[in-house]
């Protein structure tokens, strides 16, 4: 549907739980790396817990930074080679993710993964699977009203930098937050469409005025 809104309009199209999300997403994990010593964003090995249009431009965006390894999962677990029964925009996204072919449902796959970034429903993940995690994990669960797994639990289990969706957390990581700057650069430059580009600068600045605050506590 954005696509076909894209070429019939003259004004900006933007899907907002996606490009927003992905926006958003991506400027928190640049920030957390920041708190972290000797964890590179192009190293960090990632789990996305839904493989709809969120998850799907999270991924893109993070691929446009040089992370190397990103993993969709959807309900059943991992995309991977053998599912027959993906779409088209899911079969494209294999081609540049899960580069080592990993199986299995979201409590394996997420073993040893610097980053979780939920944006599918509540309980998908555990205090044990944040356990299971490399060190100083950073968990994004992002489902809304309730996360994939609640701040307390994940900071149990041992949760370097946690976020959610919410703004009664400490590290809210919301699509919205994107919404006055991205709008505001598209009419200042009387833009006929959202780009990659602008999604990039809108990520820079952001980036640059936020502050992600380790194990939930406000600074």
């Amino acid at each position: 549907i954005e696509e076909r809104l894209k070429k019939s309009l003259s004004i900006p199209v933007f899907h907002d739980d996606q490009h927003g999300t992905a926006i958003i997403v991506a400027a928190a994990i640049i920030n957390s790396i920041k708190l972290i010593e000797n964890k590179k964003i192009e190293d960090l090995e990632i789990v996305i817990n839904g493989a709809g249009a969120a998850g799907i431009a999270i991924a893109k965006i993070l691929l446009n930074m040089n992370v190397k390894n990103i993993i969709l999962c959807d309900r059943s677990g991992a995309l991977e080679a053998s599912i027959e029964n993906l779409n088209y925009v899911q079969k494209e996204m294999l081609k540049v993710t899960n580069i080592r072919n990993e199986k299995g449902p979201l409590k394996d796959i997420i073993k040893g993964k610097d980053v979780f970034i939920g944006v599918s429903g509540p309980g998908a993940v555990t205090k044990e699977m944040v356990e299971s995690m490399s060190e100083k994990p950073i968990i994004l669960a992002m489902a809304n009203p309730t996360p994939e797994i609640m701040p307390e639990e994940a900071k149990l289990g041992g949760a370097f930098i946690m976020g959610t969706g919410r703004s009664d957390f400490p590290n809210q990581v919301n699509n919205v937050l994107a919404f006055p700057g991205i709008f505001r650069g598209a009419l200042d430059v009387k833009a006929k469409e959202i780009i990659e580009e602008m999604k990039i600068a809108e990520l820079s600045a952001f980036r640059n005025k936020a502050k992600m605050v380790v194990s939930g506590s406000v600074e």
